[in-house]
């Protein structure tokens, strides 16, 4: 699967993934500057992504949690996701998503 990462500066990163992979994961491997804190345990909101409308459509609902936790992501829209909430499979084939200018990575 390739998921197309648009990053804030408008350049875009094209990442291949495998069935089962979450985005967040994709994408710190492609070294793009998400933070997860939260270790996929829904403790922040500053992994969201903001997904291509089209492709928002294709994806599950948010819980209810991932919901209350968007409440607090800094540059929300109403396509945005949590990437750590993401899990890329068959039925997605290729997804886009950009990375809020708010975006940070705690790694470093």
């Amino acid at each position: 699967m390739i998921v197309r990462f648009v990053r804030a500066d408008g350049g875009i990163e094209e990442a291949r993934g495998a069935a089962g992979d979450r985005l967040l994961d994709l994408a710190q491997a492609y070294d793009l500057p998400l933070e997860g804190t939260c270790g996929g345990q829904m403790a922040c909101s500053t992994c969201h992504v903001i997904v291509d409308p089209v492709d928002f459509a294709r994806l599950p609902a948010a819980s209810e949690e991932e919901e209350d936790m968007l409440d607090f992501a800094e540059g929300a829209v109403a396509t945005s996701r949590l990437a750590c909430q993401i899990v890329l499979d068959e039925s997605l084939g290729e997804l886009t998503v950009r990375v809020p200018v708010a975006a940070r990575d705690a790694r470093r």
